[in-house]
């Protein structure tokens, strides 16, 4: 009996997914947990696995089309002669046939281009003056021959005109579901959130030389290892920064639990993996999950419940050499930490100028939920932490 297989609701924000790849072909036979196809979602590229046994018999969404949830991505049979002649694969509840609108393609652009003067009849003396003198011999009357210009002619010949640079080509991009929910939300945030910044410079010597003494030993660490785990225990001292905001109900949300989301590129825009109850986890439980994560997300193997949620995030971009960043905060959340690079610089340390590292660290708040003095105090116990490392690296 034939069977249909719907676009499945991935994330609490999905609303449609974009099918990224089959990896079955009509006439398969698939088993109940093989993956059937990847779905580019609100959040991320995720294979999604065949709930159900059976065959393969009908494709109804396309690598590349845009589907509704609910709505039918293939048909089934359980057995493989069986016909699906005069079956009607329905969506599921009133969610309407996914269609893919047309896209029109953009208008080339025609560049504005001075006609030839070499098809004009013309003597090789009259066109080689009209061209060292700019003359237009297109507008010009001969005298010769069929109505040849002579050189004689080019004296009533007006200047030609200069080509008009070709137009500017535009050409409009259609956004993948995660660039559209990432530019969606990060607009409402910045324009609905009252944000407000706190900057301050650490000595990032402390953290690089413990890093390097630990890889002599052969334990592999990240800045960012230190940097999460030394957000953890400040939360957790802090607390109310460890809040969010319900934008709905006007209520503040004080989380139980320090869950850390850090932000990780991937193809096409950023996901934040998170590393729940990161305050209770030692520096190399988080080292371990978090290259686990950052490599999953970039395979696009990240399960919905790995990020989705979180109490505060991290977005580092010194790997990239900058100096500073300022982030967007990722509503409910009520904070997000920004981190530069740890740079060379001259410091003053006992009246003398000597070689230091430092870091910029921004931490952005939600000023309805968080005040500036509550701000300073976690970024003042930040700077104590990632300053003296040894604090936590026992925990």
């Amino acid at each position: 009996m034939p069977f249909t297989v719907y676009m499945p609701k991935l994330s609490p924000t999905m609303t449609e997914g974009v099918i990224a790849k089959w990896h079955k072909t009509i006439g398969d036979f698939v088993e109940s947990g093989d993956v059937l196809l990847e779905i580019s979602t609100d959040k991320a590229t995720v294979e999604h696995a065949a709930l159900d046994e059976g065959y393969l018999r009908a494709i109804i969404g396309q690598e590349g089309q845009k589907i509704d949830v609910n709505a039918p991505l293939a048909v089934f049979t359980e057995k493989p002669d069986e016909s699906i002649e005069g079956y009607k694969a329905m969506p599921l509840g009133e969610t309407p046939k996914a269609e893919v609108a047309p896209v029109a393609a953009p208008k080339a652009s025609v560049p504005v281009v001075a006609k030839s003067q070499s098809k004009v009849l013309a003597s090789p003396l009259a066109k080689k003056l009209a061209k060292e003198k700019g003359l237009d011999l297109a507008s010009c009357t001969g005298s010769g021959p069929n109505g040849r210009i002579m050189s004689r002619d080019l004296a009533k010949a007006p200047a030609a005109q200069v080509a008009a640079p070709s137009e500017q080509m535009i050409v409009e991009e259609a956004l993948s579901p995660m660039r559209q929910i990432i530019a969606q939300r990060l607009q409402e945030s910045k324009s609905t959130i009252p944000h407000f910044y706190v900057r301050q410079e650490v000595d990032a010597a402390p953290i690089v030389a413990l890093r390097e003494e630990l890889k002599r030993l052969e334990f592999s660490y990240t800045i960012n290892d230190f940097i999460i785990k030394a957000c953890a225990i400040a939360l957790k001292k802090h607390p109310e920064i460890n809040s969010g905001f319900d934008g709905k109900s006007l209520k503040a949300l004080r989380f139980s639990r320090v869950d850390i989301c850090v932000a990780v590129t991937v193809q096409g825009g950023l996901i934040t993996p998170i590393v729940f109850d990161a305050a209770k986890k030692s520096l190399s439980t988080i080292s371990q999950e978090m290259k686990q994560l950052a490599s999953r997300a970039r395979e696009g193997k990240l399960q919905p419940q790995e990020y989705q949620g979180g109490s505060f995030t991290i977005s580092n971009l010194g790997m990239y050499g900058v100096n500073d960043m300022t982030a967007i905060i990722n509503p409910p959340q009520g904070a997000i930490l920004g981190v530069g690079a740890a740079q060379d610089v001259p410091v003053v340390k006992d009246g003398q100028v000597v070689p230091g590292k430092r870091m910029s660290l921004t931490i952005s708040c939600d000023h309805r939920v968080i005040d500036g003095a509550e701000a300073a105090q976690f970024m003042r116990t930040l700077k104590q932490l990632i300053e003296n490392p040894i604090l936590f690296l026992s925990e």
